[in-house]
């Protein structure tokens, strides 16, 4: 497009009176307060605002210039629609002092961070020993001091990926039942789609009504859940053994493990743009433990633990985003390390699995953080 010439309202009064004025004879009064300065001044402000509604209405009829819900409402006539947020999850372990009496946890009851922002509800899981339906909920028998229950967020973001430890507040009291904690992190939780990745999504979706290609295939896996990853090998089995026709389709949604639900989803989205005549299988990865050791030394005027503690959550974070068959490369850590924290002074006895060589995972594999010691 090409660029538009766009005027201000003090350039539009201007060419305005030198217009009117290359017509006189005579010298015109365009001071402030004069009859023609007002006109120019009126006829201004309604270019001005017609300006604007040019410029508007050309937004509006391009994806890449449209916003929120009119961008919605663009991708939605050709039958795409942004993909929602999802919700965390997670279990969380009910606690008691005095197990003398059974007890109850109502499917529904909430529990809550201790900064007080995020809300978790139990669900129902039937193959949890404690799960009564006739109840509706989960059973602490008498002489039991504890029960772990499944959760997920009231509220669908990213920020419901809390941290170990952090969920301690029982907002619907359950009698004979104290505290509550989580053990471990909670996973799954999702922003909504932002206008960018839904920009680049709708440019996939119109590469993917060819079907049958492997471009297609990966829009249809993207468009069942928010954040997940997948690979996808040709003509060959899960033992990558060679399997003229097949594909094999390894998917992730960021914790190593999807729970069976989404490889059916998964697994139904593919069946409908796959080619007529190929076989194919969805399946989760493989896990590969990557455990790291290294001794490191903090700069003077920085806490010790907080540099510590940020190092082992960066490289954390760091192992559990590499991707499907990505190798985790050893000398690439010192650097993560050295980057989490401007108190790094040094690093040393770097280990991964006990060595100093990449971690090296197969086409089928995933590398999840295991054990990450920083002394």
């Amino acid at each position: 497009m090409a660029t538009l010439n766009i005027k201000s309202f003090t350039t539009l009064v201007r060419d305005q009176a030198t217009a009117i004025q290359s017509k006189a004879n005579a010298l015109l009064d365009f001071t402030i307060g004069s009859t023609l300065r007002s006109i120019v001044e009126s006829n201004g402000g309604i270019g001005l605002w017609l300006q604007s509604l040019i410029l508007q209405v050309l937004a509006l009829t391009r994806a890449a210039t449209s916003f929120g819900s009119d961008l919605d409402t663009w991708v939605a006539d050709y039958g795409l629609t942004r993909l929602a947020s999802t919700a965390a999850v997670g279990s969380v372990t009910y606690s008691r002092f005095t197990p003398t009496t059974s007890a109850l946890i109502p499917i529904g009851s909430r529990v809550q961070t201790s900064d007080f922002t995020q809300t978790f509800v139990v669900t129902v899981d039937t193959s949890n020993p404690a799960y009564s339906a006739t109840s509706g909920g989960y059973i602490i028998p008498a002489t039991v001091s504890s029960v772990t229950v499944p959760v997920a967020a009231q509220n669908a973001s990213s920020g419901s990926n809390v941290q170990p430890n952090t969920v301690s507040v029982i907002l619907d009291s359950i009698i004979g039942v104290d505290t509550v904690n989580n053990s471990a992190a909670f996973t799954g939780g999702t922003d909504g789609e932002s206008d960018g990745a839904l920009r680049v999504r709708f440019v996939d979706y119109l590469a993917s009504l060819a079907r049958g290609t492997v471009a297609a295939i990966k829009f249809a896996i993207s468009n069942v859940q928010l954040g997940i990853v997948s690979s996808i090998l040709e003509n060959v089995d899960h033992s990558l053994n060679v399997q003229r026709g097949n594909l094999t389709i390894i998917v992730d949604d960021g914790t190593g493990s999807p729970p069976s639900s989404l490889l059916t989803s998964v697994y139904q989205a593919v069946d409908a743009y796959r080619a007529a005549g190929i076989t194919f299988a969805v399946f989760a990865p493989s896990i590969v433990s990557a455990n790291v050791s290294a001794i490191v030394g903090v700069k003077s005027g920085y806490d010790v633990n907080s540099v510590k503690g940020a190092v082992g959550q960066v490289v954390t974070d760091y192992i559990n985003t590499l991707g499907i068959g990505v190798t985790l490369s050893y000398t690439r850590l010192a650097q993560v390390i050295y980057d989490a924290s401007p108190g790094v002074a040094s690093v040393s006895s770097l280990t991964l699995n006990s060595g100093t060589a990449d971690l090296v995972p197969t086409a089928v594999q995933v590398i999840k953080s295991g054990t990450v010691a920083i002394d």
